[in-house]
């Protein structure tokens, strides 16, 4: 059964369901997701290698996890859900901000969000779900951003996209980060 997603208009107010697949095609639906990023009490962020079966970026580098809520369902209960899915455990998770994106990735899909952007602290390691995830890292931001740097290539199109505004905000709301 194809999973559908959330369309939205620009005040996230619910206009209908798509396809998930087809919420990407052809420039993008708006539609809901949700964006984690866990650090831990060093400031590091956990990153995502995401699985190499997916549709899109596969193999590459992401924030520690990102989805669709379900319909009717709550974006930080669609957080934890797929925080525990994709990554093993679940930690307190805080929403820090959302706005809307866009960006064009490859074979011809768009990721046109209202996301909704969450953090977190844990200490832990993550026991990996290997259909959505190749691998994880903790990161400096220091290191991310000379990563970014020196061959972007290597981050989905989405991370590229929300990245430096949400760190800029997880900054304003005086989350320990690493530089």
């Amino acid at each position: 059964m194809e999973q559908k997603v959330v369309l939205v208009d620009e005040h996230d107010n619910e206009i209908g369901l798509e396809d998930k697949l087809k919420a990407h095609q052809n420039g993008g639906k708006l539609h809901r997701a949700i964006s984690v990023f866990i650090f831990n009490s060093k400031g590091e962020l956990m990153m995502q290698q995401r699985a190499l079966s997916k549709y899109h970026g596969a193999g590459l580098w992401s924030s520690t996890t990102c989805s669709h809520p379900f319909p009717g369902e709550k974006p930080l209960d669609a957080a934890h859900r797929r925080l525990r899915e994709e990554m093993g455990f679940d930690c307190d998770l805080k929403e820090l901000c959302s706005f809307i994106y866009k960006a064009s990735m490859e074979n011809g899909l768009t990721e046109h969000e209202y996301d909704h952007y969450f953090v977190g602290v844990y200490d832990g390691v993550p026991k990996i779900n290997k259909e959505e995830a190749n691998d994880w890292k903790w990161m400096s931001i220091k290191e991310i951003n000379k990563r970014i740097k020196e061959d972007k290539s290597q981050f989905t199109a989405f991370f590229l996209a929300f990245y430096d505004r949400v760190i800029n905000e997880a900054k304003k709301a005086g989350i320990k980060l690493s530089e």
